[in-house]
């Protein structure tokens, strides 16, 4: 058996018998790596190609897409489980792996709602290149037309995968992954699983199962490499001759000797102590401290490392090395037996000058495994007494249970030991005195690529040492690689092309979508309130009527919100301030603008969602005129979220100009960019009126056939009669079928604008048997159905504030209840072919 891959649209194996690879913990060969025959620069422009499509949808589409494959693997994650305990891991490291995988699936999902409603992002402000604002700058980021290569290391074949394909998908950008061949298999499992959800373009991903030494010799300028593993092998990678030549972006992200620092503090019985002897413990043993971030550096004050060394085996004599799946088992395996060699060379290599206080090369006691099968080591704690006068501990790294302890003299001590590790992905320092806290972190900032400071306050919810996070950069300087990932926003902008754009406020208003200050009005023909979110286009604008405003409104604004601010209330302390008279308030000004603009009836503006921007040019003072200029700035998509109908957010670019400024006064005295959240249309479902519904029922015949399910034409009706029972009232002796956990979210349901699922079973009807036919024939079933709706009309007629039992829904008004009838009658109508 080979371990595939999935190239150019289909999964297909490598040419030859491969490289033997064999369970972790039992040495049973079970797979075969081998990457011959792949044809690298077909794959690569495949991707190139087909990629078009993913560039072409929305950051919200993007978003949406990863949403909704973190929740389909997250249903599949079982069986990922079952594969992972071949790599070592346990229960908790397999956690880490895949569930840590599809939480940056989610976390990068999330940012889709920092990004404009289009293909590529607007960054920053405009830039004015001229005095009278008509030549202008502002910067797009473009998905890059290549593909993102990613060369990942075993420890993390899930995580490893989704941390950087997560955020190119964001971008816009296809992926080429290409995990490490001991643990290819396990990538292998979760990429099948993608490709069968058919959630991503064709294109969006390929799979190489293993080394592909030429990858890199037809990558282009416009592509993307990023690589995670050893140092060694990424300095070798970052010379390549094409990547120079082509100038293709590269990041590397290495193994660094990450250190944790004990504040002088923190001495033992105090919380501080306790927590740093379980962040050691835990980063020595997670993934059998096969991670990049582990602590492999244990820097204490020089009077505490008998108490650390002491602590800290008393700690790993708990733990129990052996099969992963076993619960008792706390440490699994070595990823193979070239892993554990390795990891035995390089103790020997730091115990030249350091000692071994803990820990063997004898065979580990295992529970539940065979020690001499599988790839087990124990855990190994070193102690370097001379860090200063010996290296050895500060470049060379055990990729295993290893962690050395050496001492300090004082805090400046310990900050340069930290930065002998010439660049690490993490460092933490364990106190509970901030003061220690700000001078370690500032002073080793430049060495480290992330700082945790733990202590009692952050510990319950402190997400380790160990731990990089989506929305946090992930890579550090020096031998860590110089590289950056993930970082929330900053993340996917890597996979972007910036460009500087220049050219009037009109013109760039059109290409970025977003109104741009002094360009050109579009006059709207109706309030632009009065439209729905997807007919509201940027630079939809309108004047409002004047306002003068008065000495009785500066003042009845102050009693009303109690700001009596001098220059409102005191006419007589104006005297060297900016004012000269009675001077409005600025959120007077504000609110009265809005008074100006807000259009009165009810519409598709569903309510006030918030201020953005606000700025105040100059005064406004008692019997001044002003007027408003409300301008379309920009509009964001939102998803529908619980009881409200679909919406989207506009936001309005709000001008309050003084209609009678001096000769040396400038007319615009107010900016602001408020926030409205805008009903979409409902354009997916035909509104049920009696007359459509009658219309649609005269169409029925015995004869017509259902395009989806088994119900007969008066099955169909029979099953509305009872329905509208349940709407008028006189069926409520039931109980509501849909579980509590979920019964919120499948109420609120009712307000999207979803069609209800097909060969959906009611709950009514077991096992999905429809009743006993109760009219005679399909003529009298029309006519119960039409009166059965009658008395569900006249029922909210008579009690319009009735909330009534769904055995689906649970309770629901009458508004629930016509949104329920419209789509509940569109699906069966249109699954009869009547509409």
């Amino acid at each position: 058996m080979k371990t595939q891959h999935y190239i150019q649209g289909q999964w297909t194996d490598g040419k030859g018998e491969g490289s033997p690879i064999l369970d972790s913990v039992t040495g049973e060969h079970f797979t075969s790596v081998t990457t011959e025959g792949l044809d690298i620069p077909e794959i690569l422009q495949y991707g190139r190609t087909k990629g078009d499509t993913l560039r072409k949808m929305t950051f919200q589409e993007r978003g949406l897409m990863l949403k909704k494959l973190a929740f389909y693997l997250q249903k599949k994650k079982r069986q990922f489980y079952e594969v992972s305990y071949r790599t070592g891991a346990t229960k908790v490291d397999s956690w880490i792996d895949i569930e840590g995988g599809f939480g940056n699936l989610f976390a990068n999902a999330s940012l889709r709602k920092l990004f404009p409603n289009q293909p590529f992002h607007v960054e920053g402000d405009p830039v004015d290149l001229s005095r009278g604002g008509r030549f202008m700058a502002h910067h797009i980021m473009v998905p890059r037309e290549g593909v993102a290569v990613h060369i990942n290391a075993f420890n993390f074949p899930v995580w490893g995968m989704l941390e950087k394909c997560a955020v190119n998908w964001m971008a816009g950008m296809p992926a080429v992954v290409l995990p490490a061949p001991q643990t290819a298999y396990l990538t292998e499992a979760v990429v099948k699983e993608i490709i069968a959800s058919g959630i991503l373009p064709e294109g969006s991903l390929q799979l190489i199962s293993g080394t592909a030494k030429n990858i890199l010799d037809t990558v282009e300028s416009q592509d993307v490499v990023s690589f995670t593993g050893s140092a060694t092998t990424g300095k070798i990678l970052k010379k390549h001759p094409r990547l120079i030549e082509e100038s293709v972006p590269f990041t590397m992200e290495a193994d660094s000797l990450n250190a944790a620092i004990l504040g002088e503090d923190a001495v033992p019985g105090t919380p501080e102590f306790d927590l740093f002897i379980k962040e050691v413990r835990n980063e020595m043993t997670v993934k059998c401290g096969q991670k990049c971030t582990a602590i492999r550096r244990v820097i204490v004050p020089e009077n505490l490392v008998e108490d650390v060394q002491i602590a800290l085996a008393k700690q790993l004599d708990k733990v129990t090395i052996g099969d992963p799946r076993l619960k008792e088992v706390r440490m699994g395996a070595l990823v193979n037996d070239a892993q554990r060699t390795s990891v035995k060379e390089q103790i020997e290599k730091i115990t030249k000058t350091a000692q071994i206080v803990y820990g063997d090369f004898d065979e580990a006691k295992t529970v539940g495994a065979d020690a001499k099968k599988g790839s087990f080591v124990k855990p190994m704690l070193l102690r370097e007494d001379n860090p200063f006068e010996n290296e050895a501990a500060h470049i060379t790294e055990a990729f295993g249970p290893v962690s050395t302890i050496m001492p300090y003299k004082n805090l400046d001590d310990a900050i340069k030991l930290s930065k002998m590790g010439k660049g690490s992905l993490v460092s933490s320092i364990v106190t509970n005195d901030d003061k220690i806290a700000r001078e370690y972190t500032v002073s080793a900032a430049t060495h480290h690529g992330r700082i945790l400071i733990l202590n009692r306050e952050s510990a319950k919810q402190s997400t380790g040492h160990g731990s990089p996070l989506p929305n946090l950069i992930h890579g550090g300087p020096g031998r860590a690689g110089g590289g950056e990932e993930m970082g929330g926003v900053r993340g996917i902008k890597h996979y972007l092309q910036r460009c500087a754009i220049q050219g009037s406020p009109t013109s760039l208003t059109e290409v970025t979508g977003i109104y741009q200050p002094k360009s050109a009005y579009k006059e709207s023909e109706r309030h632009p309130f009065a439209y729905h979110w997807e007919d509201i286009k940027p630079g939809m604008s309108l004047e409002t009527h004047k306002r003068t405003l008065t000495d009785t409104d500066i003042i009845n604004f102050g009693n009303l919100t109690w700001d009596h601010f001098y220059a409102h209330t005191d006419i007589t302390s104006l005297e060297g301030s900016i004012f000269e008279k009675r001077t409005a308030h600025g959120y007077f000004i504000i609110s009265a603008a809005a008074g100006l603009f807000v259009y009165p009836n009810k519409g598709p503006v569903a309510a006030n969602y918030g201020l953005e921007d606000i700025r105040f040019l100059r005064p406004l003072y008692h019997n001044d005129t002003v007027y408003v200029r409300l301008t379309c700035k920009q509009k964001v998509d939102r998803e529908q979220k619980g009881t409200e109908l679909p919406s989207g957010i506009v936001k309005w670019y709000v001008e309050v100009f003084d209609a009678e400024p001096d000769e040396d006064q400038e007319p615009l005295v107010a900016i602001a960019t408020i926030l409205t959240m805008v009903q979409k249309k409902q354009e997916v479902f035909v509104e049920m009126t009696s007359e459509k519904i009658e219309e649609s029922v005269a169409k029925l015949t015995e004869d017509t056939k259902p395009k989806w399910g088994t119900m007969s034409p008066q099955q169909m009706l029979e099953h509305l009669e009872y329905t509208y029972k349940i709407a008028s009232g006189k069926i409520q002796d039931f109980e509501v079928a849909t579980p509590e956990k979920y019964l919120e979210k499948t109420h609120n349901s009712l307000y999207s604008y979803k069609k209800m699922p097909r060969e959906h079973n009611f709950p009514m009807y077991k096992d999905g048997a429809m009743p006993d036919l109760k009219h005679e024939n399909l003529e009298t079933a029309k006519k119960q159905f039409l009166e059965a709706r009658e008395e569900y009309v006249q029922y909210f007629k008579e009690n319009p504030n009735a909330t009534l039992k769904n055995m689906v829904f649970g309770d629901m008004n009458k508004f629930e209840w016509y949104l329920l009838e419209r789509k509940h009658l569109n699906h069966h109508f249109e699954q009869f072919g009547l509409l």
